[in-house]
């Protein structure tokens, strides 16, 4: 259940040319095995077994590109199947030690590792079972169990009969397990992970399309029930409307919605409400453009918490194909909720540190066949990765300049970000490129050292300098735009464990248990535990806020992103730039109209006019004075369609 969330670190993680994991010596020859599939491939094992102590073990690894866990776990149990003891040691998807240990004489509820394992999801779910499908978490919450489907499955003249569990209470959404009749464990799937019984490798796809309809029935479901439209049109009076074309405020409008577009924005003056209109009173309040994430990795779980945050369009800067146009018809067709979702196509070069999205460039050739095939899907952008040869930027840049694309991306390795930019490049992503600029020994960057040498150097750069400045100006003249995504660098950089995480910090008491635990748990860049070096991690934070305001002042481009899913951390990315001395009321713009000019879509989005799109959100307070008010988003309307921030938390397990 948790191994998806790791997935998503990835891109701070070391990579190397690991092989294939091996079984240690001290896992036994009888052990029941499970073989760990990374997009189909086996990567892994997770291994079963009861110990002379009678205590179950279980041993869990598997290898992504280097990075992975490496885990001896122990389970005591109670004859009702709860842990009365369990540890886990050994190393976390990030390589990080883990030493973790619950022991209880008589527990009042189920405790569930923080780095947990397959097995342990079983337990949970036999003890689930047993007490009737219901059972009170520790340190609080309580974890539900539904029974869904049977499927039966033939591999190797062998058959058996996979039942689906749905579990909720622990996380924001359910998750899902795949059990035998007699309630052990068989699958757990999610889009590109999957742990299996060995032997039965080739049932994964059938049991991932069973689940895919049970995870696309949930969301159909909450789509339903949470989305709200309108019987007439739909006023919206007496507020105080932000206008983003010149980052102002004008105060007591009226605003009108007729289907999904903006009909009227005049006075409000007391006048008579359209014949069945349904009205909303927003004195006191603020009416804004909806929100614009501008780096995202959505599934659908990311794309309903953007729209409970108040975030309208996102776009998506690296997804399979598969996944994001099912995701998008999803939410055209109502049976999700979700954002307006803007698609970058993502190209990376072969080799050991090429990314897990399969869309890979070694020629010129199959880099102009990548571009044309997006292109021809209706993408607008393609963003660069790491191991992109850099010889092959140019020839990228031509062919999707031809077809009308945008081009943007990592400083892909043996380049720098000006030659990214003569090349041809409209965007950089990510604060640390900009950094590496002025570090042109550091060649590796598809390693840690992307993060590490700038964090361990940043503080060092004089952001005044005539190389700063001249590189400044070099992003004026091509009208470079920059994605800096500071909520990463001060979850890298500035997060240690013990404490809540920047981003989860001013909600933290409203998260769900096991999000809780997890935002407190950030480790760091590597080295951070050491004191010189945290030192200089905070001094390169520090000095990234400075070139982020220089940045701005300089008049180049700014979007505002996350690259960390929730609409919860593009909040805290806006408050970030205030901290760095953007104005409140200039950062609204950067979230809206700039976005959308970006995008070249500001005929439709970005600001609120008569003839737009309908894509507002109301807030209950003044975020363009004090930028944290943006938190206090209280109704969201998306192409006319109403949401209410309130029951979206609640259906996630966050209270309101």
């Amino acid at each position: 259940m948790r191994i998806p969330v790791l997935l998503a670190l990835a891109a701070f993680v070391q990579q190397s040319e690991s092989p294939l994991t091996v079984l240690p010596p001290d896992v036994p020859k009888d052990a029941t095995m499970r073989t760990i599939l990374l997009d189909g491939t086996p990567s892994g094992q997770d291994a079963v077994w009861k110990g002379a102590d009678g205590a179950l073990h279980e041993f869990f690894q598997f290898n992504d590109r280097g990075r992975g866990p490496k885990l001896y776990l122990t389970y005591s149990l109670d004859s009702g199947g709860s842990i009365l003891k369990e540890e886990s040691k050994g190393v976390d998807y990030m390589k990080q030690p883990v030493d973790e240990k619950f022991s209880e004489a008589k527990p009042d509820g189920f405790y569930v590792a923080l780095n947990g394992a397959i097995e342990g999801d079983a337990i949970m779910a036999r003890a689930l079972l047993a007490k009737g499908g219901k059972l009170a978490l520790l340190p609080s919450g309580e974890a539900r169990i539904r029974r869904l489907q049977p499927v039966t499955v033939t591999a190797g003249g062998k058959t058996r009969t996979a039942i689906l569990y749905e579990i909720s209470g622990m996380a924001f959404t359910p998750s899902y397990l795949w059990l035998t009749e007699d309630r052990q464990f068989f699958a757990a799937i999610s889009e590109s992970f999957a742990t299996v019984q060995n032997g039965f490798e080739r049932t994964v796809p059938t049991l991932r399309d069973a689940q895919r309809a049970a995870e696309a029935n949930y969301s159909a479901e909450l789509a339903k029930n949470l989305t709200h439209k309108p019987d007439g049109p739909l006023v919206i009076s007496g507020a105080t409307v932000f206008d983003s074309e010149f980052a102002t405020e004008r105060p007591n409008l009226r605003v009108t919605i007729r289907g999904e577009r903006i009909e009227s924005v005049e006075p409000e003056r007391g006048q008579a409400l359209p014949a069945g209109a349904q009205a909303i009173d927003a004195k006191g309040k603020m009416l804004m453009p909806g929100l614009w994430d501008m780096h995202n990795h959505l599934d659908g779980d990311l794309a309903f918490l953007d729209i409970a945050t108040g975030i309208t369009s996102a776009r998506d800067l690296g997804n399979s194909i598969e996944e994001l146009t099912h995701l998008r018809q999803a939410i055209a067709d109502g049976n999700q909720i979700g954002p307006r979702i803007v698609p970058a196509g993502f190209i990376d070069g072969p080799g050991p540190f090429q990314a897990p999205i399969k869309v890979l460039a070694a020629t010129a050739e199959e880099a102009r066949q990548w571009v044309d095939r997006y292109a021809d899907l209706g993408y607008v952008q393609i963003k660069i990765y790491s191991s992109v040869k850099p010889e092959l930027v140019p020839v990228i840049v031509q062919e999707a300049h031809k077809r009308g694309l945008r081009v943007s991306g990592h400083v892909p390795a043996g380049m720098i970000a000006e030659q990214f930019v003569r090349d041809g490049a409209d965007e950089i992503q990510h604060m640390n490129f900009i950094f590496l600029n002025f570090m042109p020994d550091v060649k590796e960057t598809r390693t840690p050292a992307r993060f590490v040498e700038p964090g361990k150097r940043g503080g060092d750069l004089d952001v005044n300098s005539p190389a700063v400045e001249k590189f400044i100006q070099l992003l004026k003249e091509r009208h470079t735009v920059v994605d800096p995504t500071m909520g990463a660098w001060e979850g890298m950089y500035i997060d240690r464990p013990g404490k809540p995480s920047h981003i989860d910090a001013p909600m933290f008491d409203r998260l769900p248990v096991q999000v809780r635990r997890a935002a407190m748990t950030g480790s760091g860049a590597p080295g951070a535990e050491d004191p010189a070096t945290d030192a200089q991690y905070r001094r390169a934070y520090a000095n990234m806020l400075r070139m982020l305001k220089k940045l701005y002042d300089s008049g180049v481009t700014i979007v505002a992103g996350t690259d960390a899913g929730s609409g919860y951390a593009f909040d805290r990315e806006l408050e970030i730039y205030t901290e760095a001395g953007i104005p409140a009321a200039k950062v609204l713009q950067i979230a809206t109209l700039g976005a959308a000019r970006v995008m070249h879509l500001d005929r439709n989005l970005g600001s609120i006019a008569p003839g737009k799109l309908a894509d507002l959100i109301l807030v209950d307070g003044d975020p363009a004075a004090r930028i944290s008010d943006i938190r206090k988003v209280e109704t969201v309307v998306k192409g006319g369609m109403v949401y209410r921030p309130a029951e979206l938390d609640r259906a996630f397990g966050i209270r309101p």
